[in-house]
Order: structure tokens, then C-alpha cells, then sequence
């Protein structure tokens, strides 16, 4: 392979610190080429036309009772052979509070609460009327909030 070198004319008493070799690459030889072969078109895949979904947040105080709630959920609209897509954990939402330990003095003393609200996304791709009966009259815990919307 042949390699060529370049130098640099240095003024005199100085000397070259490093030496900058450029390699070039041989030619090919041409050679023939096949015949070209056309391109299938990519099809997309089949999808379901999502006519509407039940879009249902779950929130709770405690995250076991949430879960649990979800689960119920879940399976009540496995029954019916409905299309789920979920849960999906939201961030959890937290509320704090610093408040004084002493009434009137003692500022350094302070106390910190906190009350955190645990949230659930589920999503039910066209739900059939027996899946939102079978939702309706599903019995949850005391402690969960259920927001559905249609989307």
C-alpha cells in the first residue's frame, strides 16, 4: 500500500516534533453489477380501529389497597375478553407540611407530615356494554377514587 509523507520546512535550530503520514487507499477494480431487484413495499400491520377506550385513574392513600383495586379491575374486564392496556403507574403525588412542635416559641423545633397519593392509569380498548355494567357494580375498597372518562 503505498503511503506518502508530508513534512513541514522548519525555520533553522528548530526541529520537527512529529512527522503526519497520509495513507491512500487503492482503487478497486469495476466490476459488474447484477441486475437490480426491485423493493417490496413495506405493508403496515394490521390494527384494530380503536373506535373508543374507557380511560380509568385509580387513586389511593395506601398503595396495597390501589393495587388490589387495579387487580379487580383487570380481571373484571378479562372476563368479558376485553383489550387492556395497563396499569400504568403515575407519578405519585405528595403533599407536605412543616408546622411548629411549640405553640408560641421554639422555632427550631418543627414537625414534617406528609400524606402521598398513589395513581393508576388503566385503559380498556372498546369496551362492550357488559364491561362497563360488570365496572359499575364492582365493589371497591373505601379508600379508592375511580376517575373513567370515554375517550
Amino acid at each position: 500500500m503505498p503511503t506518502k509523507t508530508a513534512t513541514k520546512a522548519l525555520p533553522a535550530g528548530r526541529q520537527a516534533k512529529a512527522k503526519t503520514t497520509k495513507k491512500v487507499a487503492p482503487k478497486r477494480a469495476a466490476t459488474p453489477r447484477a441486475k437490480a431487484i426491485p423493493k417490496k413495499k413495506a405493508t403496515a400491520p394490521a390494527v384494530p380501529a380503536v373506535e373508543h377506550k374507557l380511560r380509568i385513574r385509580v387513586k389511593a392513600y395506601e398503595h396495597k389497597i390501589l393495587d388490589m383495586s387495579v387487580k379487580q379491575i383487570m380481571d373484571t374486564a378479562a372476563r368479558f375478553d376485553a383489550v387492556v392496556v395497563g396499569p400504568v403507574p403515575l407519578p405519585t403525588e405528595i403533599k407536605r407540611w412543616t408546622v411548629n412542635r411549640s405553640t408560641f416559641v421554639y422555632k427550631d423545633a418543627r414537625e414534617q407530615f406528609e400524606m402521598r397519593i398513589h395513581k393508576r392509569l388503566i385503559d380498556i380498548m372498546n369496551p362492550s356494554p357488559k364491561v362497563i355494567e360488570a365496572l359499575t357494580n364492582l365493589n371497591l375498597p373505601s379508600g379508592v377514587t375511580i376517575d373513567v372518562k370515554m375517550v
